[in-house]
């Protein structure tokens, strides 16, 4: 009685009748099909693509309702490649609003932009949105010009890694967690206990490694005002706020630091684009896949975030979000 009564008031609630779901099936496709935001002008075929970096950048797929979604290197991958093999696409934008993501794929991308600028010789220009963040910029790096909004927040040049810890909480349960290694630091960064100082000495070295090598792109990729100095430990001091720092910067201020080279909306970043690559009068086209999950050599693949012999934790529905490792990511508030 007592779940009839609930089931009547629960479609009251609704004002539609009982809820119901409506599942199609569709084909899963592995082509991109090119679609039209805005004509060309004259007799001329040629076009500018516009390529979206949305979200946290990772070589995986995220969850999502019923199935996972795209992978965004895969993804991004393939749009290249579509963007490469097509004669009449003279320019790319990077449509840029992303707050970063991991250090492997971030760096991926931005070699990939690298490569397809030195083999087709064709524009890239990086758009940035709300957020063009950390390893979100550095793929922006690759573009032969960066145009922000004024309110967009650029820039959190650095690395994190973060691990949660869970020892204290483990003991007050009486829980306690034993690990055989092969070697002495195999279970370094380990939720179960806490960091010994030497494994937190070879953690602080990589991420000293991958903020070198986020600085040299920067450096020699931006006409950054702020050169920097040799000794970067010296970006860690609780006084210095530059560049380097890690905070992000309004659009305005970054263009005033070098980080960016223009402020303006996506369709100045777009008309900058025809303008470079000589194609005023070219249309405006995106890639977008039907529907599905594939289409290049990274789709088959589950990569996890990378880390360097680092114990997972497996926290249901956190590790998409988060997962141990190190990234060029901004976290407000972390």
């Amino acid at each position: 009685m007592r779940l009839a009564a609930f089931a009547l008031l629960l479609t009251c609630l609704i004002g539609c009748g009982t809820p119901s779901f409506l599942i199609t099936p569709i084909q899963n496709s592995n082509k991109l099909d090119e679609q039209e935001l805005e004509p060309g002008h004259g007799f001329s075929a040629s076009k500018v693509a516009i390529f979206p970096i949305e979200g946290t950048l990772s070589n995986s797929r995220g969850g999502g309702i019923l199935m996972p979604t795209e992978n965004v290197l895969s993804l991004f991958t393939q749009q290249l490649e579509k963007a490469e093999n097509d004669p009449t696409v003279k320019a790319v934008v990077l449509r840029v609003n992303s707050p970063g993501g991991t250090v492997t794929a971030s760096d991926a991308m931005y070699q990939l932009v690298k490569r397809f600028k030195a083999r087709t010789g064709k524009v890239v220009v990086a758009s940035a949105q709300e957020v063009a963040a950390s390893g979100a910029y550095y793929v922006s790096c690759a573009a032969d010009k960066i145009v922000a909004q004024p309110t967009s927040l650029v820039g959190s040049i650095g690395v994190i890694f973060e691990s949660l810890q869970f020892e204290g909480t483990l003991q007050k349960l009486g829980i306690t967690s034993d690990a055989v290694r092969s070697g002495s630091l195999k279970d370094m960064g380990s939720p179960f206990r806490a960091m010994k100082p030497e494994e937190r000495d070879v953690m602080r070295g990589m991420v000293e490694e991958y903020f070198e090598r986020f600085v040299g792109i920067v450096s020699s990729s931006r006409p950054v005002t702020e050169h920097p100095v040799a000794d970067l430990t010296k970006y860690e001091e609780s006084i210095y706020g530059g560049t380097y720092s890690g905070r992000v910067f309004s659009g305005e201020k970054a263009k005033e630091l070098g980080l960016v080279d223009e402020t303006g909306l996506l369709e100045d970043a777009i008309a900058l684009a025809k303008q470079l690559a000589h194609a005023d009068n070219a249309a405006v086209v995106i890639y977008n896949r039907p529907y599905g999950y594939g289409g290049s050599i990274y789709a088959s693949n589950y990569v996890p975030a990378p880390k360097a012999d680092v114990m997972r934790l497996e926290l249901p529905g956190a590790t998409e979000f988060i997962p141990t490792g190190f990234y060029y990511l901004w976290m407000p508030g972390r």
